[in-house]
């Protein structure tokens, strides 16, 4: 929840990849991905792919979690006019992977989240500032709860969010007898479970900070004092306050796996005597600029080093977590400019209840042989049934995002694996890689849709 655990991916890339052909649009289904970061890498890559369109369609059970997408697809699609880029990608950071924000990046909340409230409930103040969103297919009720989750980042008396306290209490729970010990219950975790998963990007300091507060993305210019109320689920008014569930996020493997483990820059990637060069903040840093430049200038990116500094070995001294009054800023400025118009995408919001209507024939048949790319959260897999194959297109995609960056047991992580492969057998798709033979450790497993003759002929 709140973010995915594998890595973004440029989808029209992967399909031209799977099946070595240019499709002029591809429809794409998210189910479940977390977070938008499949939506950001491939508009961000659109300007190689001349003349091709994607429609997203966007699916999660959590509403809340759909108007935290929406306003990171805003922070990433932001004019850039008043915007510098590190700003504009430190800003987003912030927002995607801490729970204590800055008080720049709270201040902008505030405004955005007014901003958001207009594009929510106006169609043409939509239209007019977000043309490549679309909200028709969410119900009434889900309407109202982004309403409801974006009114709880105004700064009201009743909206609060102690995430503190709620991370604390997770992380107490967890650890249980040995909390007191936390320090070596998080160095193993990262070291002998997600470094032997191709993690070796994440550095000690930066995750056991991350474990400790709740906050992944650090510098030392920057102090985090402000609760990030993006990180809220289960919003509920009463009367002049919200109730909510507190923090129900991921606690044991962080942000950093969607931008910051892989990038092109390979010198990025140096390491001595198993201390990085670079932190997987500093990787994620450098991916974000590449992604938000491409989406500002439709222009190829290339990174000046002397922009990343090298905090992989160094460390950093961390201060106290400062209070902070709920109600002490009010925002100095909207951020109600047009958004940055990818006009080869357009992203639509589907509802919870499709989760089952478009694998039901007899509920709605507009879903069957529609979609050319799917992408499947990992805690999503359990709502697929039999016959999810049927909404797939002859040679679609389907994306299974496995537990590769859990630290969840091995065996457990392998048993999963096992039942993503079955399902896919079981539906007649076949894998674009021989996992088995390359035994690889990957954190997606791709299988596309062939005909039913082709089917039997590789099965025999």
């Amino acid at each position: 929840m709140f973010w995915g655990l594998s890595e973004a991916l440029d989808l029209y890339q992967e399909y031209f990849n799977a099946h070595k052909t240019v499709a002029k649009t591809l429809n794409i289904l998210l189910f479940g991905a977390g977070d938008p970061r499949h939506i950001i890498k491939t508009m961000a890559k659109m300007y190689k792919h001349h003349g091709g369109r994607v429609n997203f369609f966007i699916l999660d059970g959590c509403i809340e979690i759909v108007a935290r997408n929406m306003m990171l697809l805003g922070i990433a699609l932001e004019n850039p006019d008043g915007f510098h880029l590190v700003r504009k990608v430190h800003l987003f950071m912030d927002v995607y992977g801490n729970a204590l924000l800055r008080p720049s990046t709270h201040q902008y909340l505030i405004g955005k989240a007014k901003t958001m409230l207009k594009l929510v409930t106006d169609d043409e103040e939509l239209q007019k500032l977000a043309p490549c969103l679309n909200i028709e297919r969410l119900r009434y009720r889900e309407r109202d709860g982004l309403e409801n989750a974006f009114n709880f980042l105004l700064p009201r008396d009743g909206y609060v969010f102690d995430v503190q306290e709620y991370w604390t209490g997770r992380v107490r729970k967890l650890l249980g007898s040995r909390y007191d010990y936390r320090d070596g219950a998080f160095d193993w975790d990262l070291n002998m479970t997600l470094k032997d998963r191709e993690a070796a990007q994440i550095c000690s300091q930066e995750y056991r900070y991350w474990r400790e507060t709740g906050i992944a993305f650090t510098y030392p210019e920057y102090e985090q004092c402000k609760p990030n109320k993006t990180l809220a689920a289960g919003l509920v008014r009463n009367g002049d306050k919200y109730l909510h569930r507190g923090y129900a996020g991921d606690i044991q493997t962080g942000p950093f796996c969607t931008f910051g483990l892989k990038t092109s820059e390979k010198l990025m990637m140096n390491s001595v005597h198993g201390d990085n060069d670079y932190r997987a903040t500093d990787i994620t840093e450098r991916n974000l600029l590449e992604s938000f430049h491409e989406l500002q200038t439709r222009t190829a990116y290339v990174h000046d080093r002397t922009v990343s500094r090298k905090y992989g070995s160094v460390k950093l001294l961390m201060g106290e977590l400062l209070k902070y009054d709920e109600c002490d800023e009010v925002a100095m400025r909207d951020y109600d400019k047009p958004w940055i118009n990818v006009n080869q995408c357009q992203v639509y919001f589907l509802s919870a209840d499709d989760i089952f209507t478009l694998q039901n024939a007899d509920v709605n048949e507009n879903w069957q042989n529609f979609f050319d790319v799917i992408f499947v959260g990992h805690n999503y897999f359990p709502f697929l049934k039999d016959t999810f194959a049927q909404v797939l297109r002859e040679n679609a995609l389907l994306i299974l995002e496995t537990k590769l960056w859990t630290i969840e047991r091995k065996e457990e992580m392998q048993k999963f694996e096992n039942k993503l492969k079955a399902y896919a057998k079981q539906v007649n798709l076949t894998p674009v890689l021989n996992y088995n033979a390359l035994n690889l450790k990957t954190s997606i497993l791709r299988y596309k849709k062939i005909a039913d003759l082709e089917v039997s002929l590789e099965n025999n």
